[in-house]
């Protein structure tokens, strides 16, 4: 070789070189963590500078997007590059639901604002993505439902189910029979309703972020605000029929069919004899919402039998109910927010298979979320910050758009896959997008979760302590692999994963452990950066929104739970909180929640030395104990809102 090619070489192979270096010194453009996932998507290397006049926008409706096998009205397709933005659909849905995902491709790079280069094409599983709200009992303002609304709109739903009547009032106006709203009618929140002009404002802002509002009267069942306002006390009394029909009139005078196509008429738990309808009563008001008023029926499942009935879409509401042969249905079988906790309550919302199925047909139409605020509130936002609705939108928006695709049963429903699977993985990686939207769009909202795939727990027991819950045993002294404890041997079990874990689940879903009394222990260890005051989620048996104090009595000051669990971080006890109600019994549904659950009372203070920290918790459980759970997650806050605390590490390993 000459010196003339020889100088050429060492030039050219020192400017790749020069080159590979530019390029790995280059920061890439972040991947957007989109919710819900598309159903396809491949990212691009260039990204669209929002700022470049000479770049475009284009959106426009085409005729077909081959595609796309199903739910094609709200379909999209979407082509991100430097030079181009293209979005199409068939439909302004389609558009509408594109749109949302174009706003969480936006990223800032050198303060200029981008879009993420990629190419998707993306359909909704379910026809039917829904949440609902109970109103009917604690009555909530226009500007919290409209918050609401928002976000069912940026998560691609399509469906805000609106429950407007219930034992303690009946909320929507009626200017034909206006005894329906006075206070005396009323055990909560007297004369407080929406008027038929608020009603219009919630189907047109539903409207215009192209979500239906599905109204529903709940009858005959849940209706003593409706007795006792129009003085019937039996709802088989024969003048109840005439004032039902008219109320459904002025109900669909309200929005035209196109507008307002489904009317739900309840019919679920009729326990007593005065709820008992006449025999006419559910034909007559199928025939005049179907045959006169041009709607679809729904109704609830398990519920009231309907003569001649081959047309209804029944809303599974329990886990006893089944579809009724040959008619649609809308799966709400697990997913009431009222009975979840933020932790444990996300898994079993995530691997919950909607319908039973990846994708609806021709009778599975698709679920709604619910959240049955049952018990009486002090404030209107407390449904909110009491529940975890914003993680459970979140996660119900990822699984009813994109669909559960991996039969998993009951399996993953109190529990998180084995760590290292296909399906724990999946899920972990839900949980850091979940998170990122968390500090992204809901800084201003109560967003209560933090991540847990990383706490890992070894769980010993239960050890049978003949029923006394304050019986003591040798794994509080000293921690071995294994005890001998009268004739039996205990070997701690796990790692088991999650914030949350639950030792045998409420509704009997496949958990860790049988259901068994006796004392159970758990053990983690966690590794701090440095010395430092941090605070902690702790909770035992936690407690539902639901039907009073479920599994009470509460505990009174200085216990944990009336099991009397204990906790002790490097071998000092974590004293209990001083509550605002102590010793409340089960039924007090009438006395609002203030402290009762940990996602909503002031987190427990607590002292991590650096390096690793011994946590030990003493889970004893009762034959009347309804959750078998506990919670142990350290958290800060952050201009009010919950986060993980940085640095930490988690590990099961006995010293």
């Amino acid at each position: 070789m000459n010196d003339t090619m020889s100088k050429y070489f060492s030039f050219l192979t020192a400017f790749v070189a020069a080159w590979m270096l530019f390029s790995c010194n280059q920061e890439k453009d972040p991947i957007p963590a989109l919710i819900p996932m598309p159903q396809h998507i491949d990212w691009g290397t260039s990204s669209f500078n929002m700022a470049d006049t000479s770049t475009c926008f284009v959106q426009r409706i085409v005729s077909d997007i081959p595609e796309v096998p199903l739910n094609k009205e709200e379909a999209y397709r979407l082509n991100v590059s430097a030079d181009s933005v293209i979005l199409e659909a068939t439909t302004e849905t389609g558009i509408y639901r594109g749109l949302q995902t174009v706003k969480q491709l936006v990223f800032e790079k050198n303060g200029k604002r981008y879009l993420k280069g990629c190419a998707i094409v993306d359909w909704p599983a379910f026809r039917i993505r829904g949440f609902m709200q109970d109103v009917g009992r604690n009555y909530q303002p226009m500007d919290m439902l409209k918050e609401q609304i928002d976000v069912l709109a940026a998560y691609k739903y399509n469906v805000f189910h609106f429950h407007m009547t219930e034992n303690p009032g009946w909320r929507l106006e009626s200017k034909i029979y206006p005894e329906l709203n006075t206070e005396e009618s009323m055990t909560r929140e007297k004369g407080k309703f929406y008027t038929q002009q608020d009603f219009k404002e919630l189907v047109a802002y539903c409207r215009e972020r192209k979500i239906t509002l599905i109204p529903e009267f709940d009858i005959p069942g849940h209706s003593a605000a409706f007795r006792k306002a129009m003085g019937f006390e039996k709802m088989s009394d024969p003048r109840v029929q005439p004032v039902l029909i008219d109320l459904v009139d002025e109900l669909c005078s309200l929005a035209p069919a196109n507008v307002m196509p489904y009317i739900h008429l309840g019919t679920d738990e009729v326990w007593h004899d005065y709820e008992k309808p006449s025999p006419a009563l559910l034909p007559a008001l199928l025939e005049r919402v179907t045959q006169h008023h041009g709607r679809e029926l729904i109704v609830w499942r398990p519920g009231q039998h309907i003569e001649d009935d081959s047309v209804s879409i029944t809303q599974l509401w329990s886990s006893s109910g089944h579809p009724k042969p040959g008619h649609r249905y809308i799966d709400c079988r697990l997913n009431y927010v009222n009975h979840l906790d933020p932790l444990s309550g996300m898994v079993q919302l995530y691997f919950d298979r909607i319908n039973g199925t990846a994708h609806g047909d021709s009778l599975r139409m698709g679920g709604i979320f619910c959240c049955w605020n049952d018990n009486n509130i002090y404030e209107a936002y407390d449904i909110l910050e009491q529940n975890p609705v914003y993680p459970g939108m979140v996660t119900y928006a990822e699984t009813s758009w994109t669909g559960q695709k991996t039969y998993v049963g009951e399996n993953y429903l109190a529990k998180l896959p084995e760590k290292g699977s296909e399906l724990f993985n999946e899920f972990s990686a839900f949980e850091v997008r979940m998170i990122e939207h968390r500090d992204k769009y809901f800084q201003e909202k109560p967003f209560l979760y933090v991540k847990q795939s990383n706490i890992e727990w070894k769980v010993l027991g239960p050890i049978a302590n003949s029923g006394d819950v304050d019986a003591t045993f040798p794994v509080e002294n000293e921690l071995f692999e294994t005890y001998r404890i009268d004739t039996a041997n205990y070997t701690w079990q796990g790692p088991f994963y999650g914030g949350t874990i639950q030792l045998t689940h409420y509704f009997g879903y496949p958990s860790h452990f049988p259901k068994e009394t006796g004392t159970y222990y758990a053990y983690t260890q966690i590794w701090s950066p440095k010395e430092q005051t941090v605070e902690a989620w702790i909770s035992f048996h936690d407690w539902s929104r639901s039907g009073g104090r479920r599994g009470g009595p509460f505990p009174q000051d200085g216990e944990w739970h009336n099991t009397h669990p204990k906790v002790w971080l490097n071998g000092e006890l974590i004293a209990a909180p001083e509550w605002n109600n102590p010793g409340l019994a089960s039924n007090t549904e009438e006395i609002p929640f203030t402290d009762e659950n940990y996602f909503f009372r002031k987190p427990a203070s607590i002292q991590l030395k650096k390096g690793w920290n011994e946590v030990l918790l003493k889970i004893p459980v009762k034959k009347d104990t309804w959750k078998r759970m506990f919670t142990f997650v350290p958290v800060q806050e952050d201009n009010g809102n919950i986060k993980e605390v940085e640095g930490l590490k988690f590990s099961a390993e006995l010293k």
